[in-house]
């Protein structure tokens, strides 16, 4: 598909296209790059969670707090 093609596309059938692309790299984790700097972000974050793995916040809650910014 080209860029033109893509473009003469509803809002929502390009948004269908971007969950199957995303949807097929998921598929796909360790062919998807990690720099080194995300992946010590990543280790932290996974060690928090291990240290205290009830300190999160619910995604609701966080999705609900994001909206009620203003």
């Amino acid at each position: 598909m080209i860029p033109q093609e893509i473009m003469k596309m509803s809002p929502a059938e390009r948004l269908q296209l971007v969950e199957e692309i995303w949807d097929s790299l998921a598929d796909l984790p360790e062919s998807i790059p990690v720099s080194p700097a995300q992946r010590a972000e990543l280790d932290q974050r996974l060690e928090k969670y291990r240290q205290d793995p009830q300190g999160g916040i619910p995604w609701d809650e966080v999705k609900r707090q994001i909206l009620n910014r203003k």
